[in-house]
């Protein structure tokens, strides 16, 4: 016994050590703000709780020549990052000889699928920022190899985790969701689909509210707008009002059982007698960051592939709707065709 608690009196300051260090963070991609905001986030002096002992040591600028907004904003974060005495380093696989966890950030969805190959197979949980991939059958690649290299990983969008979107979800004022009209701002890149770029925030506001379980998909599409309707294997309906001229205010209208609300970006909105904000100010980046801090530290994503992959064949059956003038599109059918059967 006196030589046991002689050997462990000698191991304890190891272990006490290796448990206080950071969990080390590398960024593939710095054209996207968010980069920033979660490192900020992370190396706050005061950050306390899941946003704690975590901390960003490397990252990889990248950047795509052919979007406009890469191009602008490339410079401007990859100086912010610099402040942050972030190491750049001249490749993806510096990064990830230098860390236990990565951040996917490049605005690009469409070279995600080969960003995250190397990534996967050593193993690292990551987080990839929206959009996850540029199309149905990468989103569906990328999972698929993630479950092969049984690598963890999760995308979502800021709106996911704003106090205002997901506390709709039991809202004393509305009880069970039974319906669900969402509203944002959608511009248009040439280069991935409509919804893909900016309407994925929307989109997801959509799921955040409703959660999973749409079976089809109609939209109807003009140069002002797009409304895209789902509904939902258990006779509920959402809509997406995707706004491309006008004020492009983020919210939604939610239908309950108990009583019909507004969803707002910055806490539960107050239109309805009795519904008083939680929250007046904008928490997307720091609640997101607290989720991706407890992900890399547990491994455990806290949205579900089979969601994410549900959300983007809402997309595509948008997309394909679209092609056939406003047509019921199936998500299965979208699906079959991603997954190559």
């Amino acid at each position: 016994m006196k030589r046991l608690l002689t050997v462990l009196t000698l191991l304890f300051p190891l272990l006490a050590g290796s448990a206080a260090e950071p969990i080390k963070v590398g960024i593939i991609g710095l054209d996207n703000y968010q980069a920033l905001a979660f490192t900020e986030l992370f190396h706050n002096p005061k950050a306390e709780g899941d946003l704690a002992g975590i901390r960003v040591v490397a990252a990889f600028p990248g950047g795509s020549p052919d979007i406009e907004e890469s191009v602008r904003e490339l410079p401007k974060w990859t100086d912010g990052i610099q402040k942050q005495k972030v190491q750049l380093v001249a490749s993806p696989d510096e990064v990830l000889k230098q860390v236990d966890a990565v951040l996917l950030m490049s605005l690009d969805g469409r070279a995600h699928l080969e960003q995250l190959k190397p990534i996967l197979k050593a193993g690292k949980p990551v987080y990839i920022g929206r959009p996850l991939s540029a199309s149905l059958k990468d989103t569906v690649e990328i999972f698929k190899l993630a479950a092969e290299y049984k690598t963890p990983i999760f995308s979502c969008s800021q709106h996911r985790f704003s106090p205002g979107f997901i506390g709709m979800r039991n809202h004393e004022e509305v009880g069970q969701v039974l319906g669900c009209d969402v509203y944002g701002g959608c511009p248009r890149e040439p280069h991935h689909p409509d919804l893909f770029w900016h309407g994925i925030h929307g989109v997801e506001t959509l799921y955040t509210i409703m959660g999973p379980g749409c079976v089809s998909v109609t939209r109807a599409s003009t140069d002002l707008a797009d409304v895209v309707t789902g509904v939902w294997k258990d006779g509920r309906v959402g809509t997406y009002r995707a706004i491309r001229k006008g004020a492009p205010k983020y919210s939604a209208t939610v239908f309950g059982d108990k009583g019909v609300s507004t969803a707002g970006i910055y806490g539960h909105g107050a239109p309805v007698k009795g519904v008083v904000p939680t929250n007046d100010r904008y928490m997307g980046y720091e609640a997101t960051a607290i989720q991706i801090a407890k992900f890399f530290k547990t491994r455990t994503p806290p949205v579900s592939a089979a969601e994410t992959t549900e959300l983007f064949a809402f997309m595509e059956a948008a997309e394909e709707s679209k092609r056939q003038n406003g047509a019921s599109v199936k998500l299965e059918t979208v699906l079959t065709t991603a997954r190559g059967k």
